[in-house]
């Protein structure tokens, strides 16, 4: 009887154990996509941020001549928040959270609001 409750016990542990080091185990990701005007054209030059919701620290990335950006590297385990911005034009925020288990996250990023004077 003690050797079956004991073992009733450890199945538990050992499950949060196996979660833990599958999170641990994942692959850096990447996030990529084009940052787009009102009217769904490319937005070359315009400046992606993305900030790490975990450090608040905030990389920035300046798109290409086809509005593309990417960020690589990326901790599959940390919350992260990106949007655009060009002009006195901005894209909305968008949350890319660590439950999404996809490696490649593309996301695009259209410029529709006006920016506000902080």
């Amino acid at each position: 009887m003690k050797k079956s409750l004991h073992i009733l016990w450890m199945m538990p542990l050992l499950a949060l154990l196996a979660l833990a080091s599958a999170a641990q185990d994942r692959k850096p990701r990447t996030v990529r996509g084009i940052v787009v005007d009102r009217e769904e054209n490319p937005a070359p030059r315009s400046v992606v941020y993305l900030k790490n919701r975990q450090t608040m620290m905030v990389r920035t990335y300046i798109a290409d001549n086809e509005g593309r950006y990417r960020f690589s590297g990326l901790d599959p385990n940390v919350d992260y928040e990106i949007h655009a911005e060009r002009d006195d034009l901005t894209s909305a925020k968008r949350t890319i959270s660590s439950l999404d288990g996809r490696q490649e996250i593309v996301i695009q990023l259209k410029l529709d609001k006006q920016k506000s004077s902080e």
